[in-house]
């Protein structure tokens, strides 16, 4: 996992405990979707999710008394709000409908390698070598899902049936959406707080997937109390916990190494979807799977570590000076 590091060089340990929290909660919502998504359809189970988080941090925000963001922060807001918050849970909600929770998230690990490319790009991060490498290997391993999806070979092993490459599209696209929502939330988090960024960010992904609020509704009184438990557990910790901690660590560094992170992701749900849902990706899935894991590894591995005594590397951010108002 990248360490994230303060401007005299040192890691900073409260960012890194941050990046630590996240992928955790992460991982789990990928067993969590999985096993709410017979109850709820995937609009509906994003909308549930959303109102549940956004509850919590609106809670959070106003006893904490941080304001309204400020208008330069918000154009990065409702970027993340509408395609990450909005547009990645539906699809990866859809997705988990179509493949297991293991195999969804080893295609959303290619995620991290386009927040690095449109870093590189949009936020002038830079293009190196490696992460060219990186994307093709991981585009590679998506192919390999995709062939494997086609051939029935995608189930878990704990039922042998096949699952449909519609699924497979749906992830990669929740992945392309999680890049984009990132490179959208960075810029923002140099204007305002982590829980500012997150709070509305929340709020926009809800009024986005208000047009599902009939399907919740009815669902909601369908399903089980354990299924209903599940959404909540959702916004709670995968969303108001996770993303706040995610943004946290973010506003201390590149958004090309903070997406790297998240490769240890797709390891820990392929754990947990063993133990609680008995879902083992077949080999030729898991092999793709790896293919990708490999490829975000190789982007974002390889850097020169600073000499000691040297000064910080340029591209550590300096948090603003408002980041004492920030949530520890």
């Amino acid at each position: 996992m990248e360490q994230t590091t303060t401007t005299d060089g040192h890691v900073d340990r409260r960012a890194l405990a941050a990046v630590g929290v996240t992928v955790l909660l992460w991982a789990s919502a990928f067993v969590a979707i999985r096993s709410a998504a017979q109850y709820f359809s995937p609009g509906a189970l994003a909308l549930g999710r959303l109102l549940a988080g956004s509850a919590v941090l609106g809670v959070i925000w106003l006893a904490r008394r941080e304001g309204l963001p400020p208008r330069a922060a918000w154009p990065g807001i409702l970027g993340s709000g509408v395609l990450w918050f909005g547009l990645y849970m539906v699809a990866l909600n859809w997705g988990e409908h179509e493949v297991d929770a293991g195999t969804a998230a080893m295609l959303v690990t290619i995620g991290p390698v386009l927040i690095a490319l449109l870093g590189g790009w949009l936020l002038k991060e830079g293009f190196p070598p490696r992460l060219m490498i990186g994307m093709a290997v991981s585009f590679a391993g998506a192919v390999v899902v995709g062939i494997s999806m086609a051939d029935g070979g995608g189930a878990s092993a704990s039922d042998g049936g096949g699952t449909s490459v519609l699924g497979v599209l749906l992830c990669l696209l929740a992945a392309v959406t999680y890049a984009a929502g990132v490179v959208c939330q960075k810029p923002a988090l140099r204007h305002g707080s982590a829980l500012q960024v997150t709070t509305f960010g929340c709020f926009v992904g809800t009024a986005a997937c208000l047009p599902f609020a009939g399907q919740l509704v009815s669902q909601v009184a369908a399903a089980p109390l354990p299924a209903t438990l599940n959404v909540v557990y959702l916004g709670v910790f995968p969303t108001a916990l996770a993303f706040t901690t995610w943004a946290y660590a973010l506003a201390r560094t590149t958004a090309g190494k903070m997406g790297a992170t998240s490769y240890v992701v797709p390891a820990l749900v392929v754990l947990m979807s063993w133990v609680v849902l008995s879902e083992v990706p077949a080999w030729l899935t898991l092999a793709g799977g790896l293919l990708c894991l490999v490829g975000v590894a190789v982007s974002r591995g390889g850097g020169r570590r600073a000499p000691k005594g040297a000064a910080p590397a340029s591209d550590t951010v300096v948090p603003p000076s408002s980041e004492s108002t920030r949530p520890r």
